[in-house]
């Protein structure tokens, strides 16, 4: 997906075309939020399959590997589907990780809390469709949507597991650390010892959670907002990757390149033609 933000519907004629098509199991290089009306999905995540009747929100997070099938009900179906890239919501997008990784389906009462989600996706589309939309507009939206699921997230699963609870809380409070820290040169012994753990264990935890090391969480933060920097600002690519903790701009091009398939100059002229 090259567009930062996209929204759209799945309705029973879309139903019936991706029935026809071949759906593999796969992964995005974005995130995805599916909100179903009406209707069900059929759901492969975590290497786990499950059924879910509307009302009900999916996150897929960035590299999840899944695969998901709507089905109509009374020959009715209908999802609202959004997908945005992580630089979108940067401050967002790794508290994201944390709540949903191991809750990527959540099953909603239709209520009012379900009624406003609704409202906050029809303002994104109706903002969407201006000859110019305001994307940040959208991403406020978009944070609300996340900040009202989260909500009844948390009153709809208590954690039970007590080692599941203790590490999701042990990862959470390291993104907390991460989002204050991640623009300083520092490693994982870092943010092990403000954790008061080993390296050995937080890496163990990142690896259970993320499937990722925390040299490699560090780096993808980092680059969240490198992204979030070059697409925002005129600011020197010098200057953003010092800020972010890089010893010189060789290095940080190196390793941005390395992460994300192209330069820093690459990626910002490619996002300046997205929006000329």
């Amino acid at each position: 997906m090259t567009d930062l933000f996209k929204l759209y519907k799945i309705q029973p004629s879309d139903v019936a075309h991706i029935e026809r098509s071949t759906n593999n199991i796969h992964h995005h290089d974005f995130e995805e939020l599916i909100i179903g009306v009406k209707g069900k999905a059929a759901h492969f995540i975590d290497y786990k399959s499950a059924l879910y009747t509307a009302p009900f929100v999916i996150f897929v997070a960035k590299g999840k590997v899944h695969r998901i099938q709507p089905i109509t009900v009374n020959s009715d179906c209908d999802f609202w589907v959004i997908r945005f890239k992580s630089e979108f919501i940067p401050e967002t997008t790794f508290n994201l990780y944390a709540a949903y990784h191991d809750n990527a389906n959540i099953a909603l009462q239709q209520n009012s809390c379900f009624d406003r989600l609704l409202t906050l996706c029809i303002l994104m589309e109706g903002e969407m469709k201006q000859a110019n939309p305001d994307l940040a507009v959208v991403k406020s939206l978009l944070s609300a949507l996340f900040v009202m699921i989260e909500s009844e997230r948390k009153k709809q699963q208590p954690q039970t597991d007590s080692l599941l609870a203790n590490q999701n809380t042990t990862f959470g409070t390291f993104l907390s650390i991460l989002e204050e820290n991640f623009r300083r040169a520092e490693g994982v012994a870092f943010y092990a010892e403000k954790l008061f753990m080993s390296s050995r264990n937080l890496n163990l935890i990142c690896q259970n959670i993320m499937q990722q090391s925390v040299s490699e969480i560090i780096e993808t933060r980092k680059l969240i907002e490198a992204k979030n920097l070059l697409m925002t600002t005129d600011r020197p690519i010098a200057d953003i990757g010092y800020e972010l903790g890089y010893s010189d701009k060789a290095h940080f091009s190196h390793t941005f390149k390395k992460k994300s398939g192209q330069t820093p100059s690459e990626f910002r002229e490619e996002i300046k033609g997205l929006f000329s």
